[in-house]
């Protein structure tokens, strides 16, 4: 009898630690979800926030030339010293998910919204791979010329079979990776413009930034892109 109980203790630790293994916090679903009443949660915190520090935001400070949708990033810990809010969200970074939050509007109507961490990660293993290249050539992969100096990437060069994409937060589409004259990546949005142009109302005209459509309809910031206008109804790169 005692054989037994201990087998069967063996059996119960032995689950124990695999459910640890199976499922870390990373995995989680609850990590995982752009979970509109966790975005909720954030945004009456930032707005209780702003109402108990005279319009102050709680972000973490960048350097001015950071790019608009990746400038205003949440710093949690601001919100939580003044009492705005109880727990960081399960999705968030900081607490093991796969989003990072941040603020668009600024300065006029702060709201909460959502970068895709996955995004990041696939940017930085394309950025290694330019790098690697750099350092033993001249000139970046240019390929082909998209717009006035904007580029394709040449993956061959890279040792890719096929070009660089990134899985769009938007949609089912796969999106293009272009490249400036200094070897800057970029994620191409204009399929997700494009859909973005016919689905809400758009009162843009050409010279505006239409990325604002994705940014102010959707959880999600295109972050990583260049400008784009609105030309004869197709969104377009925004080159000087």
């Amino acid at each position: 009898m005692k054989h037994t109980y201990k087998i069967i203790a063996m059996m119960l630790l032995i689950l124990f630690i695999l459910s640890g293994c199976l499922y870390p916090s990373s995995q989680l679903e609850k990590n995982q979800t752009p979970n509109q009443a966790q975005l909720d949660m954030v945004q009456s915190a930032l707005n209780d926030y702003q109402e108990k520090t005279n319009g102050l935001l709680p972000i973490r400070t960048k350097p001015n030339e950071t790019p608009i949708f990746e400038k205003y990033i949440i710093d949690f810990n601001q919100l939580k010293e003044q009492g705005s809010l109880a727990e960081v969200p399960g999705n968030a970074y900081e607490n093991g998910g796969i989003y990072q939050y941040a603020i668009i509007n600024p300065d006029t109507n702060p709201e909460v919204k959502l970068i895709d961490l996955r995004i990041t990660d696939a940017l930085r293993s394309i950025n290694l791979k330019i790098n690697l290249y750099r350092d033993k050539n001249l000139y970046p992969p240019f390929g082909e010329v998209v717009e006035n100096g904007i580029f394709t990437i040449d993956h061959e060069k890279l040792g890719l079979e096929t070009p660089p994409t990134i899985e769009s937060p938007y949609s089912d589409a796969v999106l293009p990776i272009v490249m400036d004259t200094d070897g800057n990546i970029y994620i191409d949005y204009r399929i997700d413009l494009n859909n973005a142009l016919k689905e809400y109302n758009s009162s843009y005209k050409e010279g505006e930034d239409i990325r604002f459509l994705l940014a102010e309809n959707t959880p999600f910031l295109p972050v990583y892109s260049l400008p784009y206008t609105v030309k004869d109804n197709e969104p377009v790169f925004m080159t000087e």
